[in-house]
């Protein structure tokens, strides 16, 4: 892929049937998962990408045993019970935040040392509820550049010099029942919840997590929780608190990783601007996944949603036909820059509310997306935590990216119906899909 993608305008309804990666948040929470195990796991479904390369490079590092087969589309992991084999490593997690986040829980648990690198991008982005966290329990955290973010070695806190630690925490107080008593604030990312809920077989006395924050859930850590129970590991939440039981242990050792609905969801989002339809295979509604409320939000904008043998298919309304929204998307906010490059083919305005948190992503996606439909034309009122699009035509523009391959991915959308809408640095998108601009200029082709 060239440094620069000039979407190709499509003047008919689209008819696409496509397949996609599995999904980035089920790969690296299975690889973690795998590792904390006890024997060989097979993980079958596997995304490649950027993110999980580097998650599975960061697990040889540490010195895990892997089996890798990209064409297969497969990995096998010798998991270690909750055991890390290297006491002393360094890895790198580059812009990858569910590396970067659940890595860090489980060496925060460990009793070895260990450094941890990122690229400038996850350098920037927030980590530090995580880590006054773990230095709660006892691990030391020292900051190698900014403080509060990465990178840092961390001591585990287990960590006794001369010899392994045993499996007590520092100043963290236990609650009554004896059961590790936690703290946490997840209203600048659930990732912190869902890295202490994926570690907690490592706390054999069992672990009870208190959320400070007004956000207390998310589909993301529904994900995990599913995952988990999946596993042999329940736990409970009553809306503010999160429980796993003393004793809890991965027991799964077979994965099947589901398709990346936020994949999908840009097949879709072709299918509702052009009046076309897009079926995306195994893509099924019993998917897991929180991308998949972005169906309904379709749905309620003027498109069909049926579910067929092969998969789920969209279709959308005739063009001109699909109707403005307000949404709040802060459940399933990967969805709203794909909604923001829709919504000016919409006939009435959109407003996507509930999205702060993604200023601190990638990019400042909210910001993204008024600056980069403000370079196409179109009218945009950019909010704190909130944007409104107005319908309109999008003229020629260059897209800016920052980085962010959700960014270059919706964006490519608008210039399904628009001429000279140019994608700068389409090869972004190899942190989660890296065939995917290969896979639309075979599908624009057809048309």
């Amino acid at each position: 892929m060239g440094e620069q993608y000039l979407v190709k305008k499509i003047d008919n309804p689209i008819h696409w049937e496509v397949e996609v990666p599995g999904s980035k948040s089920m790969t690296n929470r299975a690889l973690l998962m795998a590792a904390l195990t006890e024997g060989r796991v097979e993980l079958e479904g596997v995304l490649f990408s950027d993110d999980s390369r580097y998650f599975l490079s960061s697990l040889q590092s540490l010195g895990f045993e892997l089996r890798i087969d990209e064409n297969e589309k497969k990995v096998s992991v010798i998991g270690c019970n909750g055991n890390i084999p290297q006491k002393e490593a360094e890895i790198y997690v580059g812009s990858a935040g569910t590396a970067a986040r659940f890595l860090t829980a489980m060496l925060g648990l460990s009793d070895g040392i260990y450094t941890i690198q990122a690229s400038e991008q996850m350098k920037k982005r927030p980590m530090k509820p995580l880590f006054d966290l773990l230095e709660g329990l006892g691990a030391k955290i020292t900051y190698l550049e900014q403080e509060g973010n990465l990178p840092v070695q961390i001591r585990g806190c287990r960590w006794i010099e001369g010899k392994a630690g045993e499996n007590s925490f520092g100043q963290q107080k236990e609650n009554v029942a004896g059961r590790l008593y936690l703290e946490l604030d997840i209203s600048k990312s659930t990732q912190f919840l869902s890295a202490m809920l994926l570690v907690s077989p490592m706390v054999k006395q069992g672990i009870d997590i208190h959320i400070t924050s007004e956000k207390t859930d998310g589909s993301y850590i529904r994900i995990t929780r599913k995952m988990l129970e999946n596993a042999g590991v329940t736990v409970a939440f009553d809306g503010k608190n999160y429980c796993v039981p003393a004793g809890a242990s991965y027991g799964r050792l077979y994965y099947r990783i589901e398709p990346d609905v936020s994949a999908a969801c840009y097949f879709y989002g072709a299918a509702a601007i052009t009046g076309g339809s897009a079926l995306v295979k195994n893509v099924h509604s019993d998917n897991s996944q929180g991308d998949m409320k972005f169906l309904e939000v379709l749905h309620q904008m003027g498109c069909k949603v049926e579910e067929e043998e092969q998969g789920i298919r969209v279709s959308g309304p005739a063009v001109d036909g699909l109707k403005g929204i307000e949404i709040n998307m802060n459940d399933f906010s990967d969805q709203a820059l794909t909604l923001a490059a829709i919504a000016p083919y919409a006939n009435s305005k959109v407003r996507i509310t509930g999205i702060g948190h993604i200023r601190l992503q990638e990019s400042d996606r909210l910001h993204a997306m008024a600056t980069e439909l403000g370079k196409a034309g179109i009218c945009c009122a950019e909010e704190q935590s909130a944007i409104t699009i107005f319908p309109g035509q999008p003229k020629a523009a260059v897209i800016e990216t920052y980085e962010d391959h959700r960014v270059a991915m919706a964006f490519s959308l608008l210039g399904l119906r628009a001429d000279g809408i140019i994608i700068d640095n389409p090869g972004c998108c190899k942190k989660t899909f890296e065939e995917y601009f290969e896979i639309l200029e075979n599908l624009t082709k057809e048309n």
